[in-house]
């Protein structure tokens, strides 16, 4: 049996659901479409994961031959209605960028250390290489017009992951090509924010997801969230499902009757939004972590999500949590309860802006209630 036969049926006992090879060489296609649209991608272009130099993984790991591509299955077992739309399946299965003392993180660990064993030398540097178009040349998915990577049999529900090695392996054939219907648009019709502004293209700057989890104080990114874009995120507070949800590739995943994870059971009984905006340290740890540790590292950004979800609710229940809130030590969690009170509006809303204007100290925040009071 060849090196790279033995290599994928490995991933596959892992638990992978696909695994291809491909060579080394550079993506430079993918460098050009990504400086051509600097303006939306800045953030990304300029991050400490470097994606222009990673798209030639040879630039970061000269003795590079060869890529070994893998596809996990995430959405196996189904998932709780409580927690649909406002966390993301991905995030809700644990499997993206998770720990190496968590099962997932586990797996690709297990995995680099069979390459190794088997005398590859895995590039030790953690870029950003082009998943989608790595997978899509090892033949282990296709495209999309929702910009996810297609598994046959399976739907866009995977994550991929990637092992570049310095030995020459037998390459699978590439499926470089998109098998979405010609006519459809259904993605690009039901995108709440417009984000996908024409097929394979994204403004990630307008997408729910980029807009819950990556404005949290990152180079280059605003910390604040438009009022456009907040009052169409629904109750979406660490990732958005939508464009995969309609797409008719995804519905015969998405109609199956799936046995439950026993772990996501347990979160959904204690989960609340309301829990979520006024939260303890327990509840951080214990249910908010678990889920969503991939971008946000601070309770406050989380609070805020939780805010706009509450305020998009438009439900007047809520106000004595957001009445809590706008006493809460953060700024941005006291400025995002504000707009959510202006959001659902009434007297009592606004008394609560008032006397909290009275007292606010912090000039963001304030700006925040005196818009909210004008909303109210």
């Amino acid at each position: 049996m060849s090196l790279a036969r033995k290599i994928k049926e490995y991933a596959l006992d892992l638990g992978y659901c696909k695994a291809g090879i491909t060579t080394a060489d550079g993506f430079p296609d993918y460098s050009e479409d990504l400086k051509s649209r600097r303006e939306m991608y800045s953030f990304y272009i300029d991050s400490t994961r470097k994606p222009l130099e990673a798209a030639n993984p040879r630039n970061i790991f000269p003795a590079a031959k060869s890529i070994v591509s893998v596809a996990y299955d995430y959405a196996s077992l189904s998932f709780p209605e409580k927690l649909l739309g406002k966390i993301g399946r991905i995030y809700q299965a644990r499997c993206y960028m998770a720990p190496p003392h968590r099962i997932n993180g586990a797996r690709s660990e297990l995995l680099k250390k069979f390459l190794e064993q088997n005398g590859c030398r895995v590039s030790p540097y953690e870029h950003w290489h082009p998943e989608r178009l790595v997978a899509a040349r090892a033949g282990v998915s296709r495209y999309g017009k929702n910009n996810f990577s297609y598994v046959e049999g399976i739907g866009s529900f995977v994550v991929l992951s990637s092992f570049v090695v310095d030995a020459e392996l037998e390459q699978d054939a590439p499926t470089l090509e998109v098998q979405c219907p010609d006519n459809c648009k259904a993605c690009m019709n039901a995108c709440p924010t417009g984000a996908i502004y024409e097929p394979l293209k994204l403004n990630p700057r307008r997408c729910i997801s980029y807009n819950n989890w990556w404005t949290n104080n990152r180079p280059g990114v605003s910390c604040t969230i438009p009022a456009e874009i907040r009052e169409k995120m629904g109750t979406r507070v660490h990732g958005c499902d939508v464009c995969q949800e309609v797409c008719p590739r995804n519905q015969a995943r998405l109609k199956m009757k799936l046995p439950p994870d026993p772990f996501l059971e347990q979160i959904a009984q204690d989960f609340s939004l309301r829990k979520m905006l006024n939260m303890t340290d327990d509840f951080y740890a214990q249910r908010v972590q678990p889920l969503m540790y991939n971008y946000i590292k601070e309770k406050k950004w989380f609070q805020r999500n939780a805010a706009i979800a509450l305020g998009n609710t438009k439900d007047p229940g809520y106000i004595q949590d957001l009445r809590t809130a706008m006493q809460d030590p953060e700024d941005v969690v006291r400025g995002y309860s504000a707009w959510a009170l202006g959001r659902i509006g009434g007297s009592e809303a606004k008394q609560i802006l008032e006397l909290s204007l009275s007292r606010e100290t912090s000039d963001d925040a304030r700006k925040e209630i005196e818009a909210a009071l004008a909303a109210a």
